[in-house]
């Protein structure tokens, strides 16, 4: 399976979900596109997910050739949690896996389809990471530290976004997306530079890294505007365009471009415990304004990054990321772990040390403080 790493002579390789679907009302459509791809389907999705749209669910699975089997996940996409899953796929006689709501849930649901060799669809009902269209899953340990990445065959069958159901979610989730989406660009030309592998196995084609721009565009003219009218209860042209930004460009650009500082650096920030309920994207934000400190990035760009963060509710320092009194020990534990041997920092044009990590995340922080008052 493909690694992130650097490799001179490589073809140039682009992957993406089988088909995507984003719009009003698709989730009342679900057992129709379920149908397509089996005729028994594991449904993973929260006991909150169920109250709220399982009724619905279950509805559009009454008039089609396929069966569902509801199984609720356990907070953490764990070895333990895909083991368990599989045993339900294996003991119900399931061919097709369905993940409804959350990053942590389509990586599960992802693994659990792959080392059972059936289709996956992904219904994401909420719009914070760019996990649902990868052909990837980030394996934590049951306490929630990142452990690795699981590089899957292929992408799901089905990403489908029901943009009337992600609308209603907490505004703070999709605030999460742009800083997750954030990064993609920064990552990807960051990885074109130092002619790293991207996670689909090859260099960059233009395509991704077109991607890649795009999200980054979209998010700096909609995402203000996409925040505004999401805590109005209106679902937007402007909000239609980040989801499609925070999911579907992001996640294109991340798989076939590249991941480099910003994911590495936030699954560094893993081990602080006060992090923990911050939201993925919230933390790599933070790491996107670190990895420009690396690079030595123009003021324009960091000024514009932070600026946006600050407009939209992103954490530009430790305090606003629930770590207010972090000390240099900790800082530096967060760097060093950022700087592990298989993570993606070493896609940076240059080589990074835990040194240069450390002082990088103690100067974001500096500038989030300056850019706050």
């Amino acid at each position: 399976m493909p690694t992130c790493g650097k490799e001179k002579t490589m073809a140039k390789i682009m992957i993406s979900p089988s088909k995507y679907v984003q719009g009003s009302g698709e989730m009342g459509k679900l057992g129709t596109y379920a149908a397509a791809y089996g005729k028994k389907a594991l449904i993973l999705i929260s006991a909150g997910g169920y109250k709220r749209i399982g009724a619905q669910i279950e509805e559009s699975f009454k008039d089609v050739d396929c069966e569902v089997e509801f199984d609720y996940f356990n907070g953490e996409c764990s070895k333990n949690e895909i083991n368990r899953l599989s045993d339900i796929v294996k003991g119900k006689g399931c061919d097709l896996v369905i993940g409804v709501g959350g990053g942590k849930i389509f990586d599960t649901a992802k693994a659990v389809a792959y080392y059972n060799n059936t289709p996956v669809v992904i219904c994401p009902t909420i719009a914070s990471t760019d996990a649902p269209c990868s052909a990837l899953s980030v394996i934590y340990t049951d306490e929630g530290v990142f452990e690795e990445y699981l590089f899957l065959p292929a992408n799901p069958n089905l990403v489908m976004m029901d943009t009337d159901i992600i609308s209603k979610s907490p505004v703070r989730l999709s605030v999460a997306g742009m800083g997750d989406a954030l990064a993609t660009y920064f990552e990807a030309r960051a990885c074109k530079q130092s002619g790293a592998v991207s996670c689909a196995g090859g260099k960059p084609t233009e395509a991704a890294m077109a991607l890649a721009e795009l999200c980054y565009d979209t998010l700096i003219t909609e995402g203000v505007k996409a925040k505004i009218a999401l805590e109005a209860g209106a679902c937007t042209e402007a909000v239609e365009k980040i989801i499609e930004a925070n999911t579907l460009l992001s996640g294109i650009g991340f798989e076939s471009a590249g991941l480099a500082g910003a994911h590495a650096i936030h699954n560094g920030m893993t081990v602080l415990e006060e992090c923990h309920g911050m939201y993925h994207g919230e933390k790599v934000a933070f790491g996107t304004i670190a990895q420009l400190v690396l690079e030595n990035a123009p003021l324009e760009e960091l000024e514009e990054v932070i600026g946006f963060c600050v407009e939209v509710g992103l954490p530009v320092t430790w305090k606003e990321l629930g770590a207010e009194n972090i000390t240099d020990e900790q800082i530096m534990k967060v760097a060093e772990a950022a700087c592990a041997e298989n993570d993606t920092l070493h896609n940076m044009p240059f080589e990074v040390t835990a040194e240069m990590t450390f002082a990088a995340l103690k100067a974001a922080d500096a500038y989030g403080r300056y850019y706050l008052i």
